[in-house]
């Protein structure tokens, strides 16, 4: 009986090195393959989330790259809820983060990220991205790339870092942020001229003839003259904002941060390589990780960091007194920001005067509407005096005065008199008191 049930469990038993696709084409209990139109491939492809970037780097040179968010993330070091900013698919306002090794702009049409060494730049079709890719490639090689002119140039070299001295010199990041700042500048003046050049000839013609077609009109360019104020006003906000704080600003210092950190880095390596030589060991001193327990180790590693982000604070707070080119660099662009929101100030205030204007010229019109309803009434008054006289002789009884032949005649003539007396004694009334211009 034993030997019969071993053949049988067998047969039953799932093998282990089954296929994966064995297992999708088999049918269900209801007669269906299971998991039947579903793309594995196709799903971890799409889960990869790649998205095509123009990298730029220091020398000027430009390439299409492919991330996705994790390695944008390790890459820039920055948080998943700064990357949203930079989603094409989202509208945020415009915005400039200074982080430890990046900033991120998003201004307008131009979303990048920049670094000491690179600008990654979300691939567009929008001629203002690819304005902004060719004009940072020109600047960037007719400055040529730092370093590359020795120390005649102006560049002093500090711990192997090389160095400009010069007033004239921008470091990459603030050339780029430069770029995205004027590029953004430049789109919204564009479109508040093309709105001041659309504008006044329409706020003229309303003027001259108020319709309802040249009404809707206006009501369209008032809309999106608000759109654009608000954009522009946000652009400036953001600017004063990061002016006001030197905290910010001195964020933004990524090549001067990059190098304090290798300095540091390499500072300590010296110390610890010479203290190790020495013939007495600290206890900072780089020890043989074959030799050393795992908890000196990881006692060395803490160290290091410890000092690393002591040499951060201290280079960031350094860096705050030294925020003088930023802030001329900024405050250029903020003028001419302010310059673009005086021009839409001024369009939404003669808007604001084109409308006051109708509204006087409506209440005008109606005034005069008024005026003639109040003469209609008092006209018709008069009249109804005769349809009286009309009442009162077509009464059922005698009357002396029908059998003379001329009495017709005098009832007109004296109802008449007494409606033209009536009627001037109200025109005299509204002349007093002031309620119609006669």
């Amino acid at each position: 009986m034993a030997d019969l049930k071993e053949p049988l469990l067998q047969s039953q038993r799932p093998s282990s090195s089954s296929n994966p696709r064995d297992a999708s084409s088999r049918p269900s209990p209801s007669g269906r393959p299971l998991f039947q139109g579903l793309d594995f491939l196709g799903l971890k492809k799409r889960g990869q989330g790649l998205r095509s970037w123009i990298r730029v780097d220091s020398s000027g040179n430009s390439q299409i790259v492919e991330f996705d968010k994790f390695t944008i993330m390790r890459r820039c070091d920055l948080p998943a809820r700064d990357l949203r900013l930079l989603d094409p698919l989202f509208v945020y306002p415009s915005t400039i983060l200074g982080r430890e090794k990046a900033i991120v702009v998003n201004l307008e049409q131009i979303r990048c990220i920049i670094t000491a060494d690179e600008v990654l730049l979300l691939n567009s079709l929008d001629n203002y991205v690819l304005q902004y890719v060719v004009e940072l490639q020109r600047r960037l090689r007719e400055g040529g790339e730092p370093g590359t002119t020795g120390t005649s140039g102006g560049f002093n070299y500090e711990n192997g870092y090389p160095r400009n001295t010069s007033p004239d010199y921008l470091p990459f990041e603030f050339r780029a942020l430069e770029m995205a700042l004027e590029a953004a500048c430049t789109f919204l003046d564009a479109q508040a001229a093309e709105l001041e050049i659309e504008a006044y000839p329409l706020l003229d013609e309303l003027t001259s003839k108020i319709s309802t077609l040249n009404l809707e009109r206006v009501r369209r360019l008032k809309s999106r003259l608000v759109a654009l104020t608000r954009r522009v006003q946000k652009v400036r906000d953001e600017i004063e904002q990061l002016m006001d704080d030197d905290g910010d600003m001195a964020e933004l210092y990524l090549t001067e941060k990059k190098r304090r950190l290798e300095s540091s880095f390499y500072g300590d390596q010296s110390v610890g390589y010479s203290s190790a030589a020495g013939p007495g060991l600290s206890m900072s001193a780089p020890v043989s990780p074959v030799s050393s327990p795992l908890e000196t180790r990881k006692l060395e590693k803490s160290l290091s960091i410890a000092r690393s982000r002591h040499e951060s604070m201290k280079s960031s707070d350094s860096m705050t007194e030294n925020i003088e080119e930023l802030e001329m660099l900024l405050e250029a662009y903020f003028v001419v920001i302010d310059c673009t929101l005086n021009k839409l100030t001024s369009l939404k205030e003669y808007i604001d005067d084109t409308e006051d204007f109708i509204n006087i010229q409506l209440d005008n019109v109606r005034n005069q509407l008024i005026q003639f309803e109040l003469l209609l009434t008092t006209a018709t008054f008069v009249v109804a005096i005769f349809g009286v006289v009309a009442g009162i002789f077509g009464m059922n009884f005698p009357v002396s005065l029908l059998d003379r032949p001329e009495a017709f005649k005098w009832v007109i003539i004296i109802t008449g008199i007494c409606g033209v007396i009536i009627f001037s004694s109200f025109l005299w009334f509204f002349r007093y008191r002031r309620l119609m211009p006669l």
